[in-house]
């Protein structure tokens, strides 16, 4: 199963992400969606599971969880924005939900992809909406097969659109 991973679009989706996901099987949005168009663009790509995050308003909130907790190809994952526990960080993500063996977040638009005591992936696809805070926009792709870890890319997007 190929996964498609994104997080702080504020209202921004890039065509380039339609691109980069055309071929995944499930998305899963780590938080400040922005408009709900959003998830229903990557919808008509994919299933979605999605989190809000600290900046998404009401429309967002009332239609999406603080945070998501799901299985596929016999993986354990959960999705937050992080945002309720400070600046997350792996090690606080992990101690927070100790059953997860793969965990999505975003918040900081810093794309990180770190395993933990060598059993749990940590993802932040970083920002993939306008540029913010000098970071280059990016997304990750994560590929599941049942009995071996999850493998994993960050995928670097253009600097192209609302600069």
């Amino acid at each position: 199963m190929r996964l498609g991973v994104i997080a702080d679009t504020h209202g921004l989706l890039r065509p380039e992400v339609l691109e980069v996901f055309a071929q995944v099987d499930h998305i899963l949005h780590g938080g400040d969606v922005g408009k709900w168009d959003v998830v229903s663009d990557l919808e008509a790509l994919a299933p979605v599971t999605a989190v809000y995050g600290n900046v998404d308003g009401l429309e967002i909130r009332t239609r999406l969880p603080q945070v998501a907790t799901l299985r596929l190809d016999g993986f354990d994952i959960v999705v937050t924005h992080g945002d309720q526990f400070g600046s997350p960080t792996p090690a606080k993500l992990v101690a927070e939900f100790p059953r997860a063996e793969i965990i999505v977040f975003g918040h900081t638009h810093r794309p990180l992809l770190e395993l933990v005591d060598r059993t749990v992936t940590v993802m932040n696809p970083g920002g993939a909406g306008a540029p913010r805070f000098g970071l280059q926009p990016s997304v990750g792709i994560m590929e599941l097969e049942p009995g071996i870890p999850p493998r994993a890319r960050l995928v670097p997007l253009s600097r192209a659109g609302r600069d």
